[in-house]
């Protein structure tokens, strides 16, 4: 990768459910080539197969820990934060959840990221808001632009799984929690359930995202 010039630069900064993934995806795939790293692989899978649709399978590579698809001449690389080969020159370069910079464990990668991962086009650093101040003082020269959310979240109280409606995601905060309680429930409730760890990888992960596009599945219980 090379340093682009610092107009060339921006930070997309938002609170979740604003479409800076959505406008990155776009964004890269209009340059002839691009790279987008993104910080889970079920993530990476899924803007894999978006971009595959969009321009064909041997045009997009998938790079993460557990998962490797590179067609012979590839245009666009999508990959996991950490598996992004630096050594690769590409029109556009999307880092998202930037603000991963902070975590104990990843957070130097998603620095070094953050400092030296370029496009010789455009760069976009996708992010929450709480970022603004680290961008100005370590990117001076890049732009920042403001995404607002676009829908509105509210509390709506306390209710008994059982009672959920269809086509609800249950967020564990454990693979325990989800796989026993919140599982048990779910299914003597009679809901048909798929289960998504956030740990799953490779072919498990994938086929373990499925059911969550089928109609059929009530309710998706997740540890996160």
């Amino acid at each position: 990768m090379t340093f682009a010039p610092p107009q060339s630069v921006k930070a997309i900064l938002g609170p979740t459910n604003t479409g800076k993934t959505y406008f990155a995806i776009e964004r890269m795939l209009a340059h002839p080539t691009g790279m987008i790293g993104l910080p889970l692989r079920l993530l990476a899978r899924e803007v894999y197969q978006r971009c595959v649709e969009r321009v064909g399978e041997g045009a997009v590579a998938l790079v993460t820990g557990e998962e490797r698809i590179v067609p012979p001449k590839p245009r666009f690389w999508v990959c996991t934060v950490e598996a992004m080969p630096m050594d690769i020159r590409v029109d556009c370069v999307a880092i998202d959840e930037i603000q991963t910079a902070i975590d104990f464990d990843r957070g130097h990668v998603f620095t070094d990221r953050i400092l030296n991962a370029r496009g010789s086009m455009e760069t976009l650093l996708l992010g929450a808001a709480t970022m603004a101040p680290i961008i100005r003082k370590l990117l001076p020269h890049a732009e920042i632009i403001d995404r607002p959310r676009f829908s509105q979240l509210t509390y709506a109280g306390s209710k008994k799984i059982s009672r959920q409606p269809a086509r609800s995601a249950i967020v564990a905060f454990s693979a325990s929690m989800a796989a026993l309680p919140v599982g048990t429930r779910t299914a003597a409730s009679g809901f048909p359930k798929s289960p998504a760890k956030g740990r799953c990888i490779g072919e498990d992960g994938r086929w373990k995202a499925l059911p969550a596009s089928n109609s059929a599945t009530q309710s998706i219980p997740s540890a996160a």
